[in-house]
């Protein structure tokens, strides 16, 4: 199986920036694509950010241009650095990797999740 561990969410004042990490370890993923998600409560689940093996990348259109999604494949890392934040940006992140229907299908594995407050 596969673990994904994320870090770097905190509180931020409007404006500011944060820098997420998400952690794999375990077994070799099917497919290699990893991306990022968000949820507030009420609301639907969000997709942010994905990645392929191609490093080609999909972003929501609330975030272009603010948030960048990487990844270093050596140390199985994602990463996802949001700058210029907005109080809108208010959710659990979470990590989400292999996703064999492609980025806008399910993904097999997922983190805990990682808190971000923005406050105005």
């Amino acid at each position: 199986q596969v673990q994904l561990v994320e870090s770097g969410g905190g509180s931020v004042q409007a404006g500011g920036s944060l820098r997420l990490s998400c952690a794999a370890s375990g077994d070799r993923f099917s497919t290699y694509c990893m991306g990022w998600f968000r949820q507030t409560p009420g609301k639907e689940r969000e997709g942010v950010a994905a990645i392929d093996s191609d490093g080609s990348t999909s972003y929501a259109d609330s975030v272009k241009g603010r948030f960048t999604i990487s990844t270093d494949n050596s140390q199985m890392t994602l990463y996802l650095q949001m700058n210029s934040l907005k109080p809108e940006d208010t959710a659990m992140y979470y990590c989400a990797a292999d996703c064999p229907a492609g980025f806008h299908g399910d993904y097999r594995y997922w983190g805990q999740g990682t808190q971000v407050t923005v406050s105005s």
